[in-house]
């Protein structure tokens, strides 16, 4: 192994955020130009290191070929599911105790007239002086002759401390085919004097709106909520929602700190057991728990302590671009600290709702 120290030019060249070493200056300011590292990716508390998603900062610390030291110091003093790294092991394991969540319920055994009760009592109360964020999950079962297309037949949305804001099942404009028990535990009886989908989502576009026309809602104005889910797009097409704006949707299945290194989505059930540390969908699933599920890890990333940087975080930076070919000259005579300072994110940072 060759342990010959790095050339003051070698450092010169070297990436601040993902460390990677470059020949000559313009190559570095090109990786800088396309990468959008900034304050909000996920960052090793022993190297520094930055990391485009959760994933690969687990990789770097865990496996299956993690760097070594940040390995050993992640081992004795590292949490598995947040990945930060504390002062001691006894911090650690104070850490602990609120860092593993539990299962949020059992699985809602709640008879159909009841669901229908809670949503409609608790509308009142959800609007106008509601939560600022609330998280939607639906239940689909099978329509078509194949029983492929999928159909809302179940849906909840719950406020921030995962309370039920409305939560019935749903009877669907055509024929159920498939009624997918084994996952869904929906029967024909639950659906027979269902809510209908157009009521449904009547309810739903009414309690997200907040009482505020969608025009006003697309000009980032009035008092719509944030909404919450895991894929979102599919849950609001079943609903028959196409209009609700997507700056207002928090969906972790296509958040880039959520995402697989390959830059595919995880499953819910993944990212709750390991990032929360616990097991959801084991068996018959609840729209319920996939909304718990969804909520706390959108309050876990809203949580990350980064610093508001606001412009650097807004996912403008891929139009504002902060490296353009004009600027070339004064950008190779920058370190690669200040080359960092001027990198923004692509996407919009989660921590910036808090």
């Amino acid at each position: 192994m060759d342990s010959r120290p790095e050339s003051s030019e070698t450092l010169r060249n070297k990436c601040a955020a993902c460390f990677r070493q470059y020949n000559k200056m313009e190559h570095l300011v090109e990786h800088m130009r396309v990468s959008f590292h900034s304050v909000h990716e996920p960052k090793c508390g022993v190297c520094q290191k930055h990391c485009r998603s959760f994933e690969s900062l687990r990789e770097h610390l865990i496996g299956p070929l993690p760097k070594l030291e940040c390995a050993r110091i992640f081992s004795i003093r590292g949490c598995t599911l947040c990945l930060n790294i504390f002062d001691s092991s006894s911090a650690l394991r104070i850490h602990r105790g609120h860092c593993q969540l539990s299962r949020a319920a059992p699985n809602l055994n709640i008879s159909l007239s009841r669901l229908s009760l809670q949503s409609s009592s608790s509308d009142h109360d959800a609007r106008l002086q509601g939560p600022r964020v609330v998280a939607l999950g639906c239940k689909l079962v099978g329509g078509g002759s194949d029983g492929s297309l999928d159909l809302c037949a179940r849906v909840c949305l719950i406020g921030e401390h995962e309370n039920v804001i409305f939560h019935t099942y749903v009877r669907p404009q055509i024929p159920v085919t498939n009624y997918r028990y084994e996952t869904t535990g929906i029967r024909p009886e639950h659906l027979r004097d269902a809510m209908p989908l157009k009521q449904a989502q009547r309810r739903v576009q009414d309690l997200l709106c907040n009482g505020e026309p969608i025009w006003k809602i697309r000009s980032r104005g009035g008092r719509a909520r944030i909404l919450v889910g895991h894929g979102l797009d599919h849950d609001l097409e079943c609903l028959g929602i196409d209009q609700y704006p997507s700056f207002m949707m928090r969906d972790t299945a296509n958040y880039p700190p959520l995402m697989k290194t390959s830059k595919l989505s995880n499953s819910l059930k993944y990212l709750t057991q390991a990032y929360l540390g616990y097991d959801i969908q084991t068996g018959i699933q609840d729209p319920y728990e996939d909304c718990v599920a969804a909520m706390r890890l959108y309050v876990r990333m809203r949580s990350q302590a980064h610093p508001h940087d606001y412009s650097s975080g807004s996912g403008e930076a891929q139009s504002r671009n902060n490296f353009p070919s004009w600027r070339q000259r004064e950008l190779e005579r920058m370190t690669p600290d200040q080359l960092l300072e001027l990198s923004g994110s692509d996407y919009y940072c989660w921590c910036l709702d808090s």
